[in-house]
């Protein structure tokens, strides 16, 4: 089947990475005046998350470092709900990926999914925190600030949230999903928060905010009584960095890999405009996107296939590799079942291609519009095919990358990826 050839391009996003994590993160925790909370000698929780975010090992091993400074006994601990199929092992496995172990990290790291209740919110939703946590002298939360994959509002992914879910547990995170349900996230994050803020064992946290280059762009000691109005704003300044499609419209997008490393649902639900229950396009200003080819899973999401009902079509070894029994947990533990409905599937790229493309309206297949990214958080740099070419070139902030070039496929009738090797920038005329 003829295709459009393919065309490389950049987008030249800001640059606004730091450029000193480990003194930032000093300076930032010594200006907020952390360490003058608690008596020399206080044991510290720091609760980390699951999520794929740049240099988080330098950036906890700083937070460690810190404390230890300052006369602290800091340890970790994962501040995750139902992520590392809900288990102790599995959770402590999960950061041990991301580089956070108690060899590189000079501390411990305990795990357990063992909870202690905390009351109930006005609404009467039972709250839990981690058991470790709630027994130290003071608990601090490292996590990144930015849009959630399933609802949009002026508090959504961030310190919050793992305060009110992570901190929660298993045991937690299936009932706060359950009244958010009925609630709404926003609604449950923020009653559950102020919740756990009367145990009076939270300090605070450092917010990590990352531009759309995927680099850690700004490090902020947030103190407890300033959290939640601050990450208002935080949520507001990480949502106008967002990288996005730099396009109106296209028929096929073809996503290189999918992962719970990537995005809370496997794909940023807000890059590829469909929702976690399979809404097509509910975001009129974002790209409309007619269908969805998803390839494989990222080695990082743990053989976690959640997202993958979001696509239309995926291949025969995405399937294969799937673990059921935490794409079940976290999926059925968020309440959304649709996320992991299976869809259409065939043995090779090539076969998911030549299938799903006659169902986009086009009639001669030439005229198919496509794009090509690695995943939905690495948008620097996207294949479009070229029939894109007029509207591309009209947009100063992207560099065609090379020539057009034919899709390729090897024997096996799978996509050669090139989205990793570009070729030198040319100028778009």
């Amino acid at each position: 089947m003829p295709f459009s050839k393919m065309l490389l391009v950049r987008q030249n996003f800001p640059d606004r990475r730091v450029a000193d994590i480990p003194g930032t993160v000093r300076h930032e925790l010594h200006q907020a005046g952390f360490a003058g909370r608690l008596k020399p000698g206080a044991r510290v929780a720091i609760g980390d998350g699951s999520r794929g975010i740049a240099n988080i090992a330098t950036i906890v091993r700083s937070v460690v470092d810190y404390w230890k400074d300052a006369g602290m006994r800091p340890f970790l601990f994962p501040a995750m709900g139902s992520h590392g199929a809900a288990t102790a092992e599995g959770q402590a496995d999960v950061l041990a990926h991301y580089g956070i172990h108690e060899a590189g990290m000079g501390c411990p790291l305990i795990s357990s999914i063992d909870v202690v209740p905390l009351g109930r919110t006005p609404e009467g939703i039972e709250t839990f925190m981690d058991r470790n946590a709630f027994e130290s002298d003071g608990v601090m939360l490292v996590g990144r600030v930015k849009w959630h994959t399933d609802f949009s509002g002026k508090i959504e992914s961030g310190l919050y949230k793992m305060m009110a879910i992570g901190l929660g547990k298993f045991a937690g995170a299936q009932r706060y999903h359950t009244h958010a349900y009925r609630m709404g996230l926003e609604q449950v994050i923020r009653s559950v928060g102020r919740q756990v803020l009367t145990s009076g064992k939270i300090l605070g946290g450092l917010a990590i905010l990352e531009d759309a280059n995927h680099n850690t762009a700004r490090l902020e000691a947030v103190p407890v009584e300033n959290m939640e109005r601050r990450e208002e704003e935080l949520q507001a300044l990480a949502k106008s960095w967002m990288g996005r499609i730099p396009v109106r419209q296209l028929d096929i997008l073809i996503v290189d890999e999918i992962g719970k490393n990537i995005s809370g649902a496997g794909m940023d639900t807000k890059v590829i405009n469909r929702s976690i229950q399979c809404h097509y396009n509910p975001w009129p200003e974002l790209a409309r996107i007619e269908r969805i080819f998803a390839r494989d899973l990222s080695a990082l999401t743990y053989n976690n296939g959640v997202g993958l009902g979001m696509a239309d079509v995926v291949t025969d070894r995405l399937v294969n590799r799937i673990d059921w029994q935490p794409t079940h947990i976290n999926s059925l533990t968020a309440s959304t079942p649709s996320a992991i409905r299976t869809p259409i599937h065939f043995a090779t790229d090539r076969e998911c291609l030549e299938r799903i493309a006659p169902t986009v309206g086009r009639f001669d297949q030439a005229d198919v519009t496509i794009g090509w990214i690695r995943n939905t958080m690495e948008l620097g740099t996207i294949a479009f095919s070229e029939n894109l070419w007029p509207e591309l070139k009209e947009n100063p902030a992207l560099e065609k990358v090379g020539e057009p070039r034919e899709l390729e496929f090897d024997q096996e009738g799978n996509l050669v990826s090139w989205l990793l090797q570009p070729a030198e920038p040319a100028p778009i005329h």
